[in-house]
């Protein structure tokens, strides 16, 4: 039983650290601290340590030659193919959910684009990060992929710590919700092409605006 309950909170130490990197709560080349980890989720070194193996064997994190283990920092390149890849899964995870979300599906989704809204015009950044999340992935969860879903977690992961940036580009901000609001429209029209068009165009737009912002010499 002691075996299994430590288990568990590996798992949960795990789960913790990956929902960061996915929200955005890690910077890149940001070093991750085992004790200061272990600290603000108040549990001891053990699970932290073996929770940031996993994400190092998953190349969701990186492991420096002095041990020490960031957030990795993507090339141009790197970013350019995890863009190319996000737009073909999640776009598929979009037109899939097209033919099978709900009423109350549709209500979720409204109410967080309505969220993302008034987070731009207050001026809240984190806001609106944790609300474009929940916007994404309420769609996503409505394809009933739960391997796919999987996969665009874990893609997330990779490209979290850089939408903060988003929130600091004057010429994103603007649009930033431009395609958001084309994608719940194709989602109400129940037609998978449009939202996975839609989908690309989000991706895409943000991405122009992250690449211009990428250091060139990685």
């Amino acid at each position: 039983m002691l075996k299994l309950e430590h288990q568990t909170l590996n798992d949960r130490a795990y789960g913790a650290l990956k929902q960061e990197l996915i929200s955005g709560g890690f910077s890149p080349g940001q070093t991750l601290v085992i004790r200061k980890l272990a600290e603000t989720f108040g549990i001891s070194t053990t699970p932290i340590r073996e929770a940031l193996q996993r994400l190092v064997a998953e190349r969701l994190l990186e492991m420096q030659n002095n041990r020490s283990v960031i957030v990795p920092l993507l090339s141009v390149p790197a970013f350019e193919e995890l863009t190319r890849i996000r737009v073909a899964v999640e776009g598929l995870a979009g037109e899939m959910a097209a033919a099978r979300i709900t009423e109350r599906g549709l209500v979720d989704i409204q109410a967080a684009l309505a969220g993302m809204q008034h987070a731009i015009e207050a001026g809240d950044a984190r806001a609106y990060l944790t609300l474009n999340e929940a916007f994404h992935f309420a769609i996503y969860q409505h394809a009933g992929a739960p391997i796919l879903l999987n996969m665009i977690r874990d893609l997330w992961g990779r490209v979290g710590p850089y939408l903060k940036l988003l929130m600091e580009a004057d010429r994103y901000i603007p649009q930033s919700n431009d395609a958001h609001r084309k994608i719940v429209a194709a989602l109400q029209e129940g037609s998978g092409p449009a939202v996975r068009s839609s989908i690309d165009e989000d991706i895409s737009a943000a991405a122009a605006v992250l690449v211009s912002l990428l250091p060139k010499t990685i």
